[in-house]
């Protein structure tokens, strides 16, 4: 039987692991796509999909690269889009900010902001009517609440009562404005509360902390025939997109960074093993991942550029 915590570990070094190798191929020049790092935010997305299990479905913005390797694992899918190559998850067309794999359960990534939320509902909906015991998960950053889709579809997934849980990390930035600036409301659970739909929060720095108020919320869920929002605070430790810090841009400063960094998650679920006697096994994980997203790299390197006569496949309409 798999032990909780080194699977949610698994999940962990896997995403930060992979964006690593980003950062140090990245100058290459031949990832074209730009990047919206994870990096810092990898315990919503591996908490929510290690406690749904192999029935979840989710949906998340441009900032993908986390629920993808939460949800699916698949390294060649991941490292093959990011080199534009006909073997990643859209021919190499979608590149970082539109990631999906539907026979994994992660339906789709939605670069405009708020965008994912109404499709969430409507997949939850279909769910529903189908009778199905699927749990719907989007993931969207603070920023899509600014949006009237967020409002729409707190209200829809609350009146027609969808199995559907919206996880918003919390980074307190839509882009490099804080939210004081936003919001002319208090705080968001009040907003929700007034709702039905439940409403539980946790930290981006305590992973099984996470697992554990993700299962509550799942269980509100199925229990109660109504949504969930999880919230959940965490920090972005890069630059809104790209692979560089941006401290002296003058939006936020370097001792959130080094707080936040002090209790990483992926750091402090690798103590919690080490402690409970587990290193061996952690570092036997560690050391497949290691190897497993070298590989992944060097394939989708090898691997062949799409036909530009792929360029209008799967395009709805295109002018001769």
């Amino acid at each position: 039987m798999s032990e909780p915590g080194l699977e949610l570990y698994r999940k962990l070094y896997l995403i930060r692991r992979a964006e690593e190798a980003i950062l140090r191929y990245y100058p290459e020049d031949d990832m074209k796509t730009p990047m919206h790092m994870s990096m810092g935010q990898e315990a919503a997305p591996a908490a929510v999909c290690q406690a749904l299990g192999e029935d979840a479905e989710i949906l998340c913005s441009y900032r993908s690269h986390a629920p993808f390797l939460a949800r699916t694992g698949d390294l060649d899918l991941f490292f093959a889009e990011m080199y534009g190559k006909v073997t990643g998850t859209a021919d190499g067309k979608s590149g970082s900010m539109h990631l999906a794999c539907p026979g994994k359960g992660h339906l789709c990534s939605t670069a405009i902001v708020g965008s994912g939320l109404p499709v969430a509902v409507g997949a939850a909906f279909a769910n529903k009517r189908l009778g199905r015991s699927t749990i719907t998960c989007v993931f969207f950053g603070d920023g899509a609440m600014d949006e009237g889709a967020f409002w729409e579809s707190l209200n829809a997934a609350s009146l027609f009562k969808v199995p559907l849980l919206f996880i918003l990390e919390d980074n307190g930035l839509a882009v490099h404005t804080a939210k004081n600036s936003r919001h002319g409301y208090g705080r968001i659970e009040d907003v929700v509360k007034a709702f039905d739909c439940g409403f539980y929060q946790g930290s981006g720095d305590d992973a099984e902390a996470l697992l554990a108020t993700v299962g509550k919320a799942a269980q509100d869920i199925r229990a109660h025939g109504h949504p969930a929002f999880l919230r959940v605070e965490c920090y972005r430790y890069l630059e809104h997109v790209g692979i560089n810090e941006d401290f002296d841009a003058g939006y936020r400063p370097r001792s959130d960074y080094d707080s936040w960094l002090a209790r990483d998650a992926v750091k402090l679920q690798r103590e919690k093993l080490l402690a409970r006697g587990q290193g061996e096994r952690a570092q036997a994980i560690e050391t497949e991942i290691d190897q497993a997203v070298e590989a992944a790299i060097e394939r989708a390197k090898a691997a062949s550029l799409p036909d530009p006569s792929r360029l209008t496949h799967g395009v709805f309409s295109c002018a001769e």
